[in-house]
């Protein structure tokens, strides 16, 4: 059962606007950042990639502009989510149809959930005005303006990731794809419920704002690892990617963004093999672990059968046919 929310009352039924009267489907990756979270919003730069999950958003005719609400969403999540879809409605002149969402993301675990939902309600709210395939640039403009609700000052990381879909070097708005020459393969596993993503930041902005200096060469550090990290990513040199991956991970523990639960799989899964494992997204006391593997595959099931929530995605690289 979903609630259907209408940013605008109906229109009179009219002549058929081009691109309305079809059905729209369309896919938003999620994401996870390999090296850099949290310095991005400081300037610096963040390695991010596009995951195999994500959140798909589909569209029928309708008389009006609307969005049925899925069932199981808090209500805070409810009310972000009506704020942003009507932002998003309001900016695309309101098209004519009803959009639908299904997730393959689990919320608030660091995985780009709002900006996967915010590309791929954009991209049905774009084609269906103007009734053909949305271009890149303009489903970012659009799902900048529903992360604004979700985050309130977002550094833009995950909704261009998901936009573009591929592994970037993402630094003031500014993202460069990084081609990698071989595979880039990850396990993500969940550890837990966390704290919203503005109270960790909210939180490391005060320790940054008392001892800025200090913080600052963490982050300048963290900065140059992340340049380190796609120079790796693109010769091939896993080894050195995962390397780059535990020291990130380090200097995020010392800026107090770890937990005990994400030690426990950080090393957990640097214990199975891992070349590299951290913590992805805001941290905190929950969230999302990534470990990089040459086959992650044949881990996942392992921890499967052990009841720890995870997957397997490539992030980059060339794909088996």
């Amino acid at each position: 059962m979903t609630r259907a929310v209408s940013p605008v009352p109906p229109s009179p039924r009219g002549g058929e606007r081009r691109g309305e009267g079809k059905h729209l489907t369309a896919f938003g990756p999620g994401k996870v950042i390999l090296l850099g979270e949290h310095g991005v919003v400081y300037g610096h730069p963040a390695l991010a990639a596009a995951i195999s999950r994500g959140m798909r958003a589909w569209g029928v005719p309708s008389d009006s502009t609307s969005l049925e609400i899925p069932e199981g969403i808090s209500a805070a999540h409810q009310e972000a989510l009506e704020r942003a879809f009507a932002r998003a409605a309001k900016q695309a002149r309101h098209p004519k149809i009803s959009v639908h969402l299904e997730s393959q993301l689990p919320l608030s675990m660091g995985l780009g959930s709002s900006g996967a939902l915010a590309v791929a309600v954009s991209r049905v709210l774009l084609e269906a005005k103007s009734g053909a395939p949305a271009k890149t640039k303009d489903v970012e403009a659009l799902a900048l303006e529903m992360e604004k609700e979700f985050h309130g000052t977002p550094s833009g990381v995950d909704h261009t990731t998901s936009a573009r879909g591929t592994m970037v070097l993402f630094k003031k708005g500014r993202a460069t794809e990084v081609v990698a020459a071989k595979p880039v393969k990850v396990l993500v596993a969940m550890v837990g419920p966390r704290s919203s993503t503005k109270q960790t930041v909210g939180a490391l902005r005060e320790r940054q704002k008392r001892w800025p200096a200090r913080y600052r060469r963490v982050f300048d550090q963290i900065g140059r690892l992340v340049g380190e990290g796609a120079a790796a990513a693109r010769t091939g040199d896993l080894e050195a990617l995962g390397d780059v991956m535990n020291m990130n991970h380090g200097l995020l523990s010392a800026l107090g963004l770890s937990s005990p639960q994400i030690e426990d799989m950080v090393y957990r899964l640097r214990g199975l093999g891992a070349l590299g494992a951290k913590l992805t997204g805001a941290g905190g006391d929950g969230g999302a672990v990534i470990g990089l593997f040459r086959e992650p595959e044949p881990t996942v099931m392992k921890l499967r059968a052990q009841g720890v929530d995870c997957f397997a995605s490539q992030l980059a690289g060339p794909r088996a046919l």
